[in-house]
């Protein structure tokens, strides 16, 4: 083995455990603190404890994964609709270190190992996209939110991807935007890794039929990446949601970075 694979493997180790150390702690806080609010019907604080649990985890594993954010344009402030293309799950602890949020997900997410339970937690909506008679169900919990003056955050796509393109936004979960004539905010992210390391569609981006457990070692080994979140300086409106997810895509494309290849 090189010694840079060997100091690659040491650095992936040491930030495996502090990952591990500061979701184990913060999770202990929230299972300590937040049912306790609950049981004493005091919802509403109980879901801003939650969420600044939830923002604090991820800014903490931001510098553990030495990833520097850079943020272009203002985010918006709860509550709000907020679209933006998907390059995998860092993502999310990219969103949720800036915003007061909670992301619509894939079903499937709640079975990934560590992120699985995490999100469960922090009160993430999944979605059966197989079956479209779970869509009314997710469209409530989303109004739920909203009303509850959190944020919600769409990955219109469906799917993660290398981050070449951005591709055809799914109208589906705009319906409550438009029943609502709330005006929806977009973002596109992109990543950079060092000249020395992996490429970021390979390394940072998580798709196609890489497995998880994979892609995170190979990620935490990483010396360090970039992040850059763009804010768009506007935000849309339309009666229609197909209208609107076309719209939304236009607008997310426009200052979409591709990811090096």
């Amino acid at each position: 083995m090189s010694l840079d694979g060997a100091l690659g493997r040491i650095r992936g180790t040491l930030k495996f455990m502090a990952f591990a150390g500061i979701t184990c702690a913060l999770s202990l806080i929230h299972f300590l603190t937040v049912p306790f609010l609950r049981l004493l019907r005091l919802h509403l604080p109980a879901a801003r404890c939650s969420s600044r649990l939830f923002r604090s985890w991820a800014r903490w594993v931001s510098v553990v994964l030495q990833m520097g954010i850079h943020v272009d344009g203002s985010p918006p402030q709860a509550p709000f609709v907020l679209v933006t293309n998907h390059l995998g799950y860092v993502d999310v602890v990219v969103l949720a270190s800036l915003l007061d949020c909670v992301f619509v997900a894939n079903a499937d997410v709640a079975r990934w190992p560590v992120f699985g339970p995490l999100c469960r937690t922090v009160g993430t909506i999944f979605i059966d996209r197989e079956r479209k008679r779970d869509i009314p169900r997710v469209l409530q919990r989303i109004q739920r939110t909203l009303g509850h003056g959190r944020g919600i955050v769409l990955f219109p796509e469906g799917t993660s991807t290398d981050g070449a393109t951005v591709l055809r936004f799914k109208p589906s979960l705009l319906e409550t935007a438009v029943r609502a004539r709330l005006p929806v905010s977009y973002a596109s992210l992109t990543y950079e890794t060092p000249p020395s390391a992996p490429p970021a569609r390979q390394s940072v981006c998580w798709w196609g039929d890489m497995t998880f457990m994979g892609h995170m070692l190979r990620l935490l080994c990483l010396p360090g990446f970039s992040a850059r979140v763009t804010f768009g300086r506007e935000t849309l409106e339309e009666v229609d949601r197909k209208d609107l997810a076309s719209r939304a895509r236009e607008a997310v494309l426009s200052q979409f970075q591709p990811v090096a290849r």
